[in-house]
C-alpha cells in the first residue's frame, strides 16, 4: 500500500512539474499594425504633369522615373543659359570679359540644367508606391505633394504586453508572427525596442476592459526582402507568457 502511494506521489509530482513547465514556456499572441518608413515626394518647380507613371500599389527601384513634369520654360531657359555661357567660355578664353563675368555665365548655365533635372521625378529608394495624389495635365508648385513612398526592406509592428511578461523580452530576442493574408506562412523578426513606461492600452484595443489596462509597447521588426508584409496588415506575434 505505502508503495502504491510513493507511486502516485511520483505521478503527481511529475505531472505537477509537467505543468509547471507547460506554463512557464506557453505562448501568447498579441496583434500590431504593419508600418514602414514613408517617404513624401514633392513638386520642386512650378509645371504641368507631362506624364505620371506610377501607379498605386507598384514596386519601384531607386532611380526610377515615376513622373515627369513638361518644363517647357525651363528647358528653353536651360537652352539660353548654355549658349550664354559657350559664349562667354570663347570670350574669357580670348581674355574679353572678366573672371566674374565667367562664373555668373556657369552658375547660370549649372542652375538652368539643375531645375530641368528636377522636372524628372525619381524614386530615391526601392519601395512600393502607396499613394498618388496629383495626375497627368495638372499644374503644380514647388512643394505639392506628389505621391508617397514606403521601404518595405524592413517593417515594424507595435505591440501591447502586460508588465508581468516584461521579465521573459529583451532586446533582439526572436518573435515569430503570423498575418492572414498568408496563413501557410511565419514571419521571423526581433525585438528592437520596449518602450520604459507604461501606458493604456491604445484606444484602437476592441473592448473597454482592455482598454483600461497598464501596458509596454514592444516595437517588433521584421525583414521584408520579398515585401510580403505591407502597411496595414495586421500581425499577430508569439511572444512567451
Amino acid at each position: 500500500m505505502k508503495k502504491k502511494i510513493i507511486v502516485l506521489a511520483a505521478v503527481l509530482l511529475a505531472a505537477s512539474a509537467a505543468a509547471w513547465r507547460l506554463t512557464r514556456t506557453r505562448e501568447f499572441l498579441y496583434a500590431g499594425t504593419v508600418e514602414a518608413t514613408e517617404v513624401d515626394l514633392s513638386a520642386r518647380v512650378s509645371s504641368v504633369i507631362g506624364s505620371f507613371d506610377a501607379k498605386e500599389g507598384a514596386s519601384v527601384k531607386k532611380g526610377e522615373t515615376l513622373l515627369t513634369l513638361s518644363c517647357e520654360d525651363l528647358k528653353l531657359a536651360a537652352e539660353i543659359a548654355k549658349k550664354d555661357y559657350d559664349r562667354a567660355a570663347q570670350l574669357r578664353h580670348n581674355g574679353s570679359i572678366p573672371i566674374e563675368a565667367y562664373d555668373r555665365a556657369l552658375y547660370k548655365r549649372d542652375d538652368a540644367a539643375l531645375r530641368v533635372d528636377w522636372c524628372r521625378v525619381q524614386a530615391p529608394l526601392d519601395g512600393v508606391v502607396l499613394s498618388t495624389y496629383r495626375e497627368a495635365g495638372e499644374l503644380v508648385n514647388p512643394g505639392t505633394k506628389l505621391l508617397t513612398l514606403a521601404d518595405l526592406r524592413e517593417v515594424w509592428a507595435v505591440v501591447y504586453v502586460p508588465q508581468p511578461l516584461l521579465s521573459r523580452l529583451h532586446l533582439g530576442l526572436e518573435v515569430a508572427a503570423l498575418v492572414s493574408e498568408a496563413p501557410d506562412r511565419t514571419f521571423v523578426g526581433r525585438i528592437s525596442h520596449i518602450n520604459d513606461e507604461a501606458e493604456f492600452t491604445p484606444k484602437n484595443v476592441q473592448t473597454r476592459a482592455e482598454r483600461t489596462r497598464l501596458v509596454f509597447g514592444v516595437k517588433l521588426v521584421f525583414p521584408n526582402a520579398d515585401g510580403a508584409l505591407k502597411p496595414g496588415m495586421t500581425v499577430e506575434a508569439r511572444l512567451p507568457g
